[in-house]
């Protein structure tokens, strides 16, 4: 990793760690701790829907950082820094992508399973869940940093750019539900979204590059 990348990775962890870097995962938390109360002590459709209601507390507790993973940058001027980097701005986006995961979203891998048994759900969809998030949450981190480059310049974008990608973001959640799903098979639905994770993840530097530079001109 050539030291640009090295330095916006690391900025981005220390960020993180100083404040708001596990605000999403309190996020999914309280969507956990808080459906039984409005499904009801059913314990057997609980374990029906808790595969679902995992994926959905992660896909929402991954867009609530999105505010948090360029709109400092413009503020403090960082992105005209990376615009003057020797590093190509995608490599540039990637490594901020790459810092976003590793505060946000892998947190939810390592918590999925604790969560499941809170639902009541059984050992094997708990780590299916698991391995679905694994290869998920980089899919949900690279079309958050499209939405949040087309928001950056503007008021309250990080309020607008989990509304502009959520459309994007459904496929993911469907496919990740698929794949975690204890009765059914896992290698098609997992497959589809290993799929969808590495398209969104050559696609995605490239797309909130191109946007930045639309910000810039």
């Amino acid at each position: 990793m050539s030291s640009p990348l090295a330095a916006v990775l690391r900025r981005d962890l220390a960020l993180a760690r100083g404040g708001g870097g596990g605000l999403g995962l309190v996020f999914f938390l309280l969507v956990v701790t808080l459906t039984p109360f409005a499904v009801g002590p059913d314990l057997a459709l609980l374990g029906r829907i808790g595969s679902a209601i995992l994926w959905l507390g992660a896909l929402l507790a991954t867009l609530l950082g999105l505010d948090r993973l360029l709109q400092a940058d413009h503020e403090d001027g960082g992105l005209d820094l990376m615009h003057l980097a020797p590093a190509s701005l995608e490599l540039m986006i990637a490594a901020k992508i790459l810092a976003h995961w590793l505060t946000t979203g892998l947190p939810l891998v390592i918590a999925a399973p604790l969560f499941g048994v809170m639902l009541g759900v059984g050992p094997e969809a708990t780590l299916k869940v698991a391995a679905a998030l694994a290869v998920g949450t980089p899919a949900l981190a690279c079309l958050g940093a499209v939405g949040a480059a087309l928001t950056v310049g503007l008021r309250r974008g990080g309020l607008l750019a989990p509304v502009l990608i959520l459309p994007l973001a459904i496929p993911v959640l469907i496919f990740g539900v698929a794949a975690s799903d204890p009765a059914a098979e896992t290698v098609g639905p997992l497959g589809v979204l290993a799929g969808l994770a590495l398209g969104y993840a050559v696609l995605g530097p490239f797309a909130s590059a191109a946007a930045l530079r639309l910000l810039r001109d």
